[in-house]
C-alpha cells in the first residue's frame, strides 16, 4: 500500500493507494508542520487516527509533502516522527508542499508559476522537470504574504489600531474572543499560532464586499504579485496556477488583481486532492 499526504498547517489530506496502485480513499487529520508542531505533537496527531492506525503496519510506501518541510532540518524531524509511526514502511519521500500543488496542477513539461495561498503562502517556478524558488520562506513570522495567517494578522491589528470600521469592529468581536491575554495565549504559549491567525479568514470572507475589506484583500494581493510572482523573468508569460483556501475562496479578487497587471490566471483548487490522484494514478 501507499500513502500520498498533502499537509497544511491546519489539516493535512491523506490518499490511500493499494499495491497494485489503484485508487481506495482519502481521510484526514491535523495538519503536520514540522516547523510550528514538536515530533511529540506530530505522533500524537497521527495517533489518534483510526484511519492511520489501522494502516500502521501495512503501509509500504509513503509520499509526504508538506509545509514547514522546506529545509534539511524540518524534513528530518518529518521523517523521524514518520518512521516511529509506520514501523514496517520501507521508502519514504518528505519534500515541501510546492511539490504537491505543481504535480496536481501542471501538465507534463508546462511552464508555469505555481503558488500556495492557503494557511501559509508560497510561489515557485515549474520548468517542466523541476521546482524553483526564488524566494525562501521564512515561515509566518516573516511571511506567509497573502495568506490566512497574513489576512489574520492584518484584521487584529486593525480591530485593535481602530481602523477597522466600528460596525465591522463590533461583528468581530461578536465572533470571536478578543480579550488580549487570550490572544497572547494563543500566540505564545500553545501550538500552530499559524493556523489559529488563519481562523479570522472566514470574517473576512464573509465580509468581503465591505470596502475595509476589499482594500485588504487588493493590497495583499498586489503585494504577493510584486515580492513573490515578479521574482521571475517570465511571469508575465506563463500561467500562473493556484493552490489554497484563501486563493479558492478570493478567486474573482485574484483574477482581478492578476489581469489589472497583465498576468495570466491558470487553474484555482482548494485542495491538490484531486490532481494529486490523477498524477499517482
Amino acid at each position: 500500500m501507499k500513502l500520498v499526504v498533502d499537509s497544511g498547517s491546519t489539516k493535512a489530506d491523506w490518499i490511500l493507494f493499494n499495491s497494485e496502485g489503484s485508487f481506495v480513499k482519502t481521510f484526514q487529520t491535523l495538519g503536520l508542520n514540522p516547523e510550528v508542531v514538536s515530533e511529540d505533537e506530530v505522533l500524537k496527531r497521527l495517533n489518534v487516527s483510526e484511519d492511520l492506525m489501522s494502516l500502521q503496519t501495512k503501509v509500504e510506501e509513503i509520499h509526504f509533502y508538506g509545509s514547514g518541510c522546506g529545509t534539511k532540518r524540518s524534513k528530518e524531524n518529518m521523517l523521524s516522527a514518520l518512521k516511529k509511526f509506520f514501523v514496517a514502511t520501507q521508502n519514504f519521500i518528505v519534500k515541501e508542499d510546492t511539490y504537491a500543488a505543481v504535480y496536481a496542477t501542471c501538465k507534463a513539461n508546462e511552464n508555469a508559476i505555481v503558488c500556495i495561498n492557503g494557511t501559509g503562502s508560497n510561489c515557485s517556478y515549474f520548468n517542466g522537470t523541476e521546482v524553483i524558488q526564488a524566494v525562501d520562506s521564512l515561515g509566518y513570522l516573516a511571511m506567509d504574504d497573502c495568506g490566512g495567517v497574513q489576512f489574520g494578522r492584518e484584521m487584529i491589528r486593525a480591530y485593535f489600531f481602530k481602523t477597522m470600521p466600528d460596525y465591522l469592529r463590533l461583528k468581530f468581536a461578536e465572533r470571536y474572543d478578543l480579550n488580549s491575554d487570550t490572544i497572547k495565549n494563543r500566540f505564545y504559549k500553545t501550538e500552530n499560532p499559524n493556523a489559529y491567525l488563519a481562523s479570522f479568514l472566514p470574517f473576512l470572507i464573509e465580509y468581503k464586499e465591505e470596502e475595509f475589506s476589499k482594500n485588504l484583500i487588493e493590497s495583499q494581493i498586489q503585494f504577493f504579485i510584486d515580492h513573490y510572482i515578479k521574482q521571475f523573468e517570465n511571469y508575465n508569460e506563463v500561467s500562473i496556477h493556484f493552490v489554497g483556501s484563501v486563493a479558492y475562496l478570493l478567486q474573482n479578487e485574484f483574477e482581478s488583481v492578476l489581469l489589472k497587471n497583465n498576468l495570466i490566471p491558470g487553474k484555482f483548487y482548494q485542495k491538490p486532492l484531486d490532481g494529486l490522484i490523477n498524477f499517482y494514478k
